[in-house]
């Protein structure tokens, strides 16, 4: 009798696609969160950088008269 419960609740396939989405929603929330966790340093040394090269340039102006 138990052994057969536990067969037609493992067989039953209602909810499958909200399972299905949970944890494939899931898998996306944490890679986001490894993509920040690893990025975050070098595009903050990346974006200091980029922005000192900016600030050190000199632009000329152009006179058309």
């Amino acid at each position: 009798m138990m052994f057969s419960t536990i067969k037609e609740i493992v067989s039953d396939e209602d909810g499958a696609v909200t399972v299905d989405w949970v944890v494939l929603t899931a898998a996306v929330v944490g890679f986001g969160g490894l993509m920040y966790v690893l990025l975050n340093e070098g595009l903050r040394s990346l974006d200091e950088k980029s922005g000192q090269a900016l600030a050190d340039t000199e632009v000329q102006s152009i006179s058309f008269d």
